[in-house]
């Protein structure tokens, strides 16, 4: 969903998340993620690892920062688009 229409107290689906569509609700449903709540907490980077493994490939890198724009949004912080973690993704993620 775009983030900007996000609506906190309405997020029942995956896809009511901030930058999810259906695709990446099924990458998510496929790693074992069914609800928004099974989000707080895990880490942006475990969950594209287990995307890749599950697979058996190497998803585009800004996966990692949809993955942290909704882990951050489950765990309080604002909808964001995707892209605004990109700088954070590559200081922390890039040798």
């Amino acid at each position: 969903m775009n983030p900007y229409k996000v609506d906190r107290a309405n997020v029942t689906r995956l896809e009511d998340l901030p930058n999810i569509g259906q695709a990446m609700a099924a990458d998510l449903r496929l790693i074992g993620i069914q609800t928004p709540e099974q989000l707080v907490g895990r880490d942006a980077l475990d969950l594209y690892d287990a995307l890749c493994m599950e697979t058996g490939m190497r998803h585009d890198p800004c996966v990692i920062d949809v993955f942290m724009s909704v882990t951050s949004f489950m765990n309080g912080g604002p909808a964001l688009p995707w892209w605004s973690f990109t700088a954070e993704r590559k200081r922390l993620f890039q040798p």
